[in-house]
This record gives C-alpha cells, structure tokens and sequence, in this order.
C-alpha cells in the first residue's frame, strides 16, 4: 500500500489523531458505519457513495491514519477521494456521471418504485440535497 502521508502535500494527509481514547474510537465507529453506508449506496439505487466516502475520510483523519490511509488508498475510490481532499475536484466524466445517476435513479425511485409518499418525500429531498451538493460544492478537476 502506498504512504499517503508522504505525498506531494503531506499536511492534507497527515491524521490529527485525538488523544482521548473514547474519541478515537467513537470517530472510527462514524468512519466506519459511512464506509457501510458508501458500501451500500454501491448497491442501492439513490443513495450516494462519494459524500459517505467523504464523511468516512474525515472521521478516519480524526483517528487513524492507517484507515485514512487505507480508505485513499482504495484503487477504486481513493484517487476521486485523494483529490477531493486536496482540492482538485473530480474529473468532468465524473462529475456528469454522478448528477445523471442521481437524476435516474432518484427521480425513478420515487416515481416508479416507492409507492408511500412520506417515503418518496424523503427520497426525494436526499437525492435534492446531494444533487445541488454534487453540482454547486463538488469542483470539477482541471485537466
């Protein structure tokens, strides 16, 4: 695995581990139920992936930096998290990627799978909130 902690911008990387040991661990539960949450959302239509890998990478630079390291280090989401972190963004393909799916599969699932409308409003207000979050916070990486 390769040592993040030395990469071109260390500061980003490097974990600020909290000394109280009740803390440590509370933040490595929260980092890890998101990495659930973010496993789950790969699965299930509608609910997001990256900003639960987002949220699971703060909880882990909280308290540990080999989880920090092992989540950025993941072949498959790391390098989107990695530059995230440092501020680059996320590839244009990306970016268009994620609002089409959440459009897809958020306006479906409330339409056509969901039939309780407290539900549907839930759904749909989630999918809203990670639709403006993708298109008005996340940057698209300069080429």
């Amino acid at each position: 695995m390769e040592d993040i902690s030395t990469s071109n911008s260390p500061d980003i990387h490097k974990a600020k581990e909290s000394s109280n040991a009740l803390i440590k661990a509370l933040w490595i539960l929260l980092g890890s139920f998101f990495v659930l949450l973010a496993g789950v959302g790969v699965i299930l239509p509608g609910l997001p992936t990256t900003p639960f890998l987002i949220l699971a990478a703060a909880c882990y630079i909280r308290s540990s930096q080999k989880l920090y390291n092992w989540l950025i280090s993941n072949k498959t989401f790391g390098p989107y998290l990695k530059n995230y972190r440092e501020g680059r963004g996320i590839p244009k393909k990306a970016k268009i990627l994620a609002i089409s799916m959440i459009v897809l599969f958020v306006g479906s699932s409330v339409i056509f799978g969901i039939e309780n409308l407290n539900l549907q409003i839930t759904v749909g207000v989630l999918g809203l909130i990670g639709l403006l979050y993708v298109i008005f916070k996340v940057p698209v990486a300069k080429d």
